[in-house]
């Protein structure tokens, strides 16, 4: 496989800088206070990704990937974890686009 200089670059620095936001995001949040509200928000912010994600997907309203939106809802409430969740409703569309 040959990866170009140019797509690389990119996508090294494209590495560089999410990591930079991350740390300095790590970094800065030593100095907040966490109140009540803060942390609230903070748990809320992974459903709300999620809730992003899967939003144009429902919008659509496509068979398949409803289907595996019910299998990740279903395996979130039953293993209690996002990530589980997602990983079973990625599985999911594999299957199911591999059969219709």
């Amino acid at each position: 496989m040959n990866i170009r200089p140019d797509i690389l670059t990119v996508l090294l620095a494209a590495g560089a800088v999410a990591f930079f936001c991350r740390a300095a995001g790590f970094f800065l949040m030593r100095f907040v206070p966490i109140t009540p509200r803060l942390e609230a928000a903070l748990r809320a912010t992974p459903l709300a990704v999620m809730v992003g994600i899967c939003a144009p997907v429902v919008a659509r309203g496509n068979p398949t990937e409803l289907a595996a939106l019910g299998v990740v809802a279903l395996a979130t409430k039953l293993t209690g974890s996002d990530v589980l969740g997602a990983l079973a409703g990625v599985v999911a569309v594999a299957i199911l686009r591999a059969l219709f």
